[in-house]
C-alpha cells in the first residue's frame, strides 16, 4: 500500500505537461520497438526469399548469382538483427534524454581494444565473410589450397571444414585459405583428362594413334566439344610419349581415369606395341695399358 501511495503522490506532484511528455516518450519508444521487430522480420523474410529465388538468370550457388547459401543467410540475418536493435536502442535512449554521444564513443573505444586483442580471430571472420559473399567455394565442392585438399563439408565465419579423399577431417582457418591461391576442381563442371603412355622407339606411332582414337570412340563419357586430341608429348630417353587429351565432367573425372588406366595397357600390348623399361646405352672405351 505504501508503494501505491508513493506512486499516486508522484502523479499528483507531476504537472500535466511533464506527465504527457512522459506518456508520449513511452509511446514513441514502444512504436520504435514494434517497428524494429517488424523490420527484423521483413529483412529475414527477404533474405530467405532471395536465397530461394536468386536474381533472374542466375542461381544461388553459381558465380554471378546472389551467393546466399544457408551460412550466408544465417550470418546476414544475425548481423541485420543486431544492427536494427542497436539502432533502436540508441533512438530510445535519445528520446529519454540520455547522452548517446559519449556512449557511442565508449563503445567505439572498447571495439578498438577488442579488435586489437582479437586481430587474428577478426581476420578469420573477415576472410569468412569475403569467401561467403564472393562464393569462392560452396559446400560439396572439391578444393585445394596450400598443402591441403578435400571436399568442403561446412563453411563458418571462422573455419572451413574439409573431408579428404581418405576420410580425414581438416579444419582450416578462413584466413589461411583466403591468403593464398585456391583451386576449385568442381566449379567449372568439367575437367580435361590427360592420359600419357610411352611406346618403344621401334613401335609405330600411327598404330599408337589408332589405339588412342579407338579408346576415345569407345568412351561415352568424353565430351564431343572440345574435340579430343592424340598428340606426341615428348621424345624421352627410352620411349616416345603419346598423350590422349579429352574433356569429361568433373563428377566423372576419376571414374574415367581409373577405368582407362586399367584398360590402356592391355590395348597397347594387344596392338603389338611395347611399353619399354627405362634403358641406357653404355659405350665401353678400351684404354691403353699403363706404361711401367
Amino acid at each position: 500500500m505504501n508503494e501505491i501511495g508513493s506512486v499516486l503522490a508522484w502523479f499528483r506532484g507531476t504537472d500535466n505537461g511533464t506527465f504527457f511528455e512522459l506518456i508520449k516518450d513511452l509511446a514513441v519508444a514502444a512504436l520504435i520497438i514494434v517497428l524494429a521487430l517488424v523490420l527484423n522480420r521483413l529483412t529475414r523474410r527477404l533474405i530467405r526469399k532471395t536465397a530461394r529465388n536468386p536474381l533472374p538468370g542466375t542461381t544461388a550457388s553459381t558465380p554471378g548469382g546472389f551467393p546466399l547459401n544457408d551460412t550466408v543467410s544465417s550470418v546476414l540475418s544475425r548481423v541485420l538483427r543486431y544492427g536494427i536493435f542497436i539502432i533502436a536502442g540508441i533512438m530510445i535512449l535519445t528520446i529519454f534524454g540520455v547522452n548517446t554521444t559519449s556512449l557511442v564513443a565508449v563503445l567505439g573505444a572498447a571495439g578498438v581494444a577488442v579488435g586489437l586483442a582479437l586481430k587474428d580471430t577478426l581476420g578469420n571472420i573477415a576472410a569468412g565473410i569475403i569467401i561467403l559473399f564472393l562464393g569462392s567455394y560452396y559446400r560439396g565442392e572439391y578444393i585445394e589450397f596450400g598443402s591441403y585438399s578435400g571436399t568442403v563439408r561446412s563453411i563458418t565465419l571462422f573455419t572451413t571444414i574439409l573431408e579428404t579423399p581418405d576420410g580425414l577431417y581438416v579444419s582450416a582457418p578462413n584466413s589461411s585459405i583466403w591468403s593464398g591461391p585456391l583451386k576449385n576442381y568442381s566449379r567449372n563442371g568439367r575437367r580435361r583428362l590427360d592420359l600419357a603412355v610411352g611406346i618403344a622407339y621401334s613401335d609405330s606411332i600411327d598404330t599408337a594413334f589408332r589405339v588412342m582414337e579407338d579408346i576415345i570412340t569407345g568412351e561415352g563419357r568424353f565430351f564431343k566439344e572440345p574435340v579430343p586430341q592424340v598428340l606426341v608429348q615428348s621424345l624421352g630417353e627410352s620411349s616416345v610419349t603419346i598423350v590422349l587429351r579429352a574433356w569429361t565432367s568433373a563428377a566423372d573425372y576419376w571414374d574415367v581415369y581409373w577405368d582407362l588406366m586399367r584398360d590402356i595397357k592391355a590395348k597397347i600390348e594387344g596392338a603389338g606395341l611395347h611399353i619399354p623399361f627405362p634403358q641406357r646405352d653404355l659405350h665401353v672405351i678400351s684404354l691403353p695399358e699403363r706404361l711401367p
